[in-house]
């Protein structure tokens, strides 16, 4: 019963949190942003906020990967949905990508996936921090400092500022410690955020690219 009163409670805030960042997105409006523009700082609140706090709470409240799993496609499901009624949060969603979707599909996959394999909540959590806070502070870089939705080279600069400590913190706590496959994993997860194939967008490289990277360093041992 705990287990489902956690993921009710943490479903909830991030609902709020999706509900919520309609005031930045009017505050920013008013203040002359460009619509397009508030829309992807939104989005990257939503990263940190929703994706990156959810991420962090897995491992203090869940003790197996099947809550999080259910929560986070039941979230899939419901920004698909708004995709598809046409009811979208226009304050964080386009009708030009999905990738709003593809985030929470991939946090609710890999975060189990990892758990499951690895039987390490922390290190399951990895791929989605860089996820979260990694692309999250990657976008609100590029959108200040180049004012436009774009791969430049800057955003990926605060984004390995920001993954290398994750993949260095939780890797030296990991059994056995494995301190630089974490550093590795955040290096791989930055490098390949820069890339979109079709549908397969930042979200799913980082993910899985990382996964692999962990699931490698776990087999393989500590470097040192």
């Amino acid at each position: 019963m705990s287990q489902i009163l956690w993921a009710l409670l943490l479903s909830l805030y991030v609902l709020g949190i999706l509900l919520v960042t309609r005031l930045p997105y009017r505050w920013m409006v008013a203040r002359g942003i460009e619509p397009i523009r508030a829309v992807y700082y939104n989005r990257k609140i939503v990263h940190m906020a929703a994706g990156g706090i959810g991420s962090l709470a897995v491992p203090l409240v869940f003790t197996s990967p099947w809550v999080p799993l259910i929560a986070g496609l039941l979230l899939t499901g419901l920004t698909w949905a708004t995709h598809q009624s046409g009811w979208r949060f226009y304050w964080f969603q386009t009708p030009e990508n999905r990738n709003d979707v593809k985030f929470a599909l991939m946090w609710a996959l890999s975060v189990s996936a990892l758990w499951w394999l690895l039987n390490d909540p922390w290190l399951a959590i990895v791929p989605a921090l860089y996820m979260a806070f990694g692309d999250g502070v990657t976008g609100i870089a590029r959108n200040a400092l180049i004012r436009r939705r774009s791969k430049s080279p800057i955003g990926n600069i605060f984004m390995l500022i920001v993954c290398l400590p994750i993949g260095y913190a939780v890797g030296l706590h990991a059994q056995p410690a494995i301190p630089l496959w974490g550093m590795i994993s955040a290096l791989v997860a930055t490098v390949v955020e820069r890339y979109e194939f079709g549908p397969i967008d930042d979200n799913v490289l980082i993910t899985l690219s990382s996964s692999l990277v962990l699931l490698l360093g776990v087999s393989a041992g500590p470097l040192l």
